[in-house]
Formats: structure tokens, sequence, C-alpha cells
């Protein structure tokens, strides 16, 4: 039995004074009258706990634009897009001249039904993060798996998407279509983004034999991207089997690609389809997209015509030397590996370690981010620069596969 039931029954029944009752019971006498009012208007839904929201909220956020979060919500999810609450505050931001909060926008698509709920997971405080601190620090590579449709609509041949993401950024360094990557295919597109964006300082990828031999139990030697790396002096990382999470950046993004993919009102029926929806998709997520990798500091590019592009022009080789990996297009900056604190790894899922980190000795170069000594900052969503020298491997498409041309430029329209 509830205190105001107590205090009502010894008030009316028992025919107590309210101060009477109020010192029995603890409470204040004004209370007791208040009680004994809202009983003779209400009956027995005095007893019932009263909501203590206010009657009116001068804050709260118009209906217009309530119906027009839930309508960003329907047009992001139908286009296969982020559509939670910090993308959603970005699109009013910069579309709408809007400025609401995301946790504003969090309780409104809540109130709507339009979340739902997920099961408990593990705390935020359990997992480790780790980021490069520069561009070029670290590139992270994956390849994933996507069903090609026939004309008549049915399913056909399973096609790979290759993956390079720059760990700091999350630029989409290159992301290649083709029926099965293999070893060569692997070294091709990463000298193709090293013509783009000059020499990382180090790689991380998971076990795959495309880009490590070191558990396949001492057979073989090295494969092509190892060899490769040797060459060039950048510190390969490999995470630990059964460890997806070392690679989450890139990982995520391939989920980001498929849900996009998947709903696209015409699915790619040819690897050449699928090619040109990945360099649409490549240059909505790195020049149009709200980038949530630098928080609050989200600056996209504006969107530009889509114009053709011809494959990386060749660049000369970078030379192998203790002290440096550049290229003739990228300007040396101080090594953010230097440091204990330039080099972070996972406490739940290290990179292997290396015998002698090359991190110590070498510097971090990036031919997109990385301003040149005496030029004004920019952003480092500016557009690349461009080499004026060749490489001395130009991306050539694999074997039975067509050729194609990168374009900067999207053919998406912003959400409005």
């Amino acid at each position: 039995m509830s205190k105001a039931r107590l205090v009502l029954t010894a008030l009316l029944v028992d025919r107590q004074t309210p101060g009477e009752v109020a010192a029995r019971y603890g409470v204040h006498r004004s209370w007791v009258y208040k009680l004994k009012a809202r009983y003779d208007a209400d009956g027995e839904a005095a007893f019932e706990p009263r909501s203590r929201r206010p009657k009116t909220s001068p804050t709260a956020i118009p209906p217009a634009t309530v119906a027009l979060i839930t309508e960003l919500r329907g047009k992001l999810t139908a286009a296969g897009l982020d559509a939670g609450p910090d993308t959603i505050a970005w699109h009013l931001r910069h579309h709408h001249g809007t400025t609401v909060s995301a946790s504003t926008v969090s309780r409104t698509l809540t109130r709507a039904g339009l979340v739902t709920p997920t099961p408990k997971k593990r705390p935020k405080s359990s997992y480790h993060r780790f980021a490069a601190t520069l561009p070029n620090e670290t590139w992270q590579a994956d390849f994933t798996h996507y069903r090609l449709t026939r004309s008549d609509g049915t399913p056909g041949p399973d096609a790979e998407v290759l993956t390079w993401l720059d760990d700091h950024s999350r630029y989409a360094l290159d992301v290649t279509a083709h029926a099965r990557v293999t070893g060569p295919i692997v070294l091709a597109a990463f000298r193709a983004a090293l013509a783009w964006h000059g020499t990382p300082a180090s790689t991380l990828t998971d076990n795959g034999m495309v880009f490590t031999t070191r558990l396949s139990g001492g057979k073989g030697g090295r494969n092509a991207l190892e060899a490769e790396l040797r060459r060039l002096g950048v510190a390969q990382k490999n995470a630990r089997p059964n460890h997806p999470t070392t690679c989450g950046k890139v990982e995520r993004f391939q989920q980001t690609l498929k849900k996009w993919l998947a709903a696209q009102p015409v699915q790619p029926s040819t690897v050449a389809r699928l090619q040109a929806l990945l360099d649409q998709f490549a240059a909505y997520y790195n020049t149009q997209r709200p980038h949530r990798s630098l928080p609050h500091r989200a600056t996209p590019r504006p969107p530009t015509a889509p114009s053709p592009r011809p494959n990386p022009p060749p660049a000369a080789t970078p030379t192998p030397t203790t002290g440096s990996g550049t290229t003739a297009s990228t300007t040396a900056v101080a090594s953010p590996c230097a440091s204990p604190a330039g080099c972070t790894t996972s406490a739940s899922a290290e990179p292997t370690p290396e015998p002698t980190s090359s991190c110590s000795s070498r510097t971090c170069t990036s031919a997109w981010s990385t301003p040149p000594p005496g030029s004004s900052s920019a952003s480092w969503s500016s557009t690349p620069p461009r080499t004026t020298s060749p490489p001395e491997h130009p991306k050539a498409p694999p074997e039975n596969e067509p050729a194609r041309t990168h374009d900067r430029g999207s053919g998406l329209s912003p959400i409005t």
C-alpha cells in the first residue's frame, strides 16, 4: 500500500486531523491538504503517479523540423547511406540552414518509433581504439565479396572488391572490383595508390595469403606485396588470427559500401558495372559525405561535376633509403612513428611486431593532405595534387577484366 493511500485512509476513515496525519507519517501538512484535494477531484486516480513533464516546452523544436528529420531519415535509409543522428544533423545544418544537436535528433527518432533497440553489447570502455596520427602513417587493406545480378534478375557470379584505406582520415585510396583477388592484383592496386598518394609508413592487413605468407608454414617465401613493402622500406603489420576488429576501419567501410550497393535500383551484372558503382561511391565517400573521422570538423568539398580521369600517370620509382621513403611528388614531414605515441596498436588485437621497425628512421609522407613547407596549410579534404613524373608501375587491369577510368567527381546528388 502506498503512503498516499495510508494518509487518505487515516484522514478520511480514522478521522484524524491533517496535523496528526502529517506527524504520524512524517510528511508535510501542506502535502496532506494537496493529496485530499486531488482525491476529491480525481478519485482513485489520485493514487497513480503523475508525470512531471512540464505543461509547456519553449525550447522544443518546431513540428516542421520534426517532420524534416523523419523525412531525411527515410531518404538516407532508402539510398543506402548512413542515417544516424550525426549525419541527419549535418544535413540539416548544411542543406536546410537548421542547427539541431545530434542528441535532439536521436530523441526525435526514438519518439517517432524509427529506432530499433539493439541488444546490450560490450561497453565502449572495454575497447582499445587506435588510429594513426597522420595521413599515410598506416594504410589498411582488405577484400570482400559481392554477388552480381544477371539481366533477368537471378543471382550471378560472385565478385570481389579490394579496398585500400587510410587509417587516419578514412580516405578511400583505391577501391577496385575483380572476378577474384589475387596477389598480383593486390600489388597492382597498391602501386596505383602509391602513384596518387605517396608512400605510407606502414600497412595493416589480415593474414590472407594475398597479403602475407607468414602463416603458410614457411612454404613459398614472401609474396609479391611483402617483397614490394620490403623493397620500399614500408613496415608491414598483420592482425592476429580471428581478430577482425584490428582492421575495423576497412571492415566498417566495406559494410557501408555493401549497404549502399544493395540499395541501388539497378544491380551490377558485370565486374565493369560494379566498378562504375564503386567509383561513384568512392567519390561520394571521399568528397561529399559528412566525415566523422575528425569529430565536429567535417569540411567536405562541394560536389564537382564528373570528369573522366585517365589511369594514374607514372612517377619515378621511389628509391629505398634508410632515412626516407618519399616519392618525387611528396614532401617529407616529421615521422609520427619516432615516438611511442606515434605508433598505436590495439590491446585486444595487436599487429604482428616487427623485429626492426622502420618507423623510427623514416618519414611518413602524404601527397594529398600534407602541405609543403612554407605554404599555407589546407584542409586534408582538399583536391589531391597530381604527380607530374610517371611511376614505374602504372596501374593495369588484370587479364580478362575491362580497364576502368578513375573519376574524382561524384554522380551522387546530395540528400536535401
